[in-house]
């Protein structure tokens, strides 16, 4: 399974652990994934999402159904 958020396409990025020498190894970011069921009172269904932390808030904020259209619109997902 990818680590990449379902609503808001955030997915792993690389960087570098910086040593108090100052050396770079490379390491990498993880989105903060969470595993959730939302409820869809349209549909009157139940889906389940990997989102972030901020897919979260934005779900919160502008409702499920609007977030699904918005992430179809950007190819995030398929309905």
């Amino acid at each position: 399974m990818s680590k990449v958020c379902e609503i808001t396409g955030k997915k792993v990025m690389s960087g570098n652990y910086v040593s108090h020498s100052n050396i770079k190894t490379r390491r990498k970011f993880y989105p903060n994934l969470q595993v959730k069921k939302f409820y869809i009172p349209e549909e009157d269904a139940w889906i389940t999402l990997r989102v972030s932390a901020k897919g979260i808030r934005n779900i919160s904020k502008k409702g499920i159904l609007q977030c699904l259209l918005d992430a179809e619109k950007n190819g995030l997902i398929r309905l």
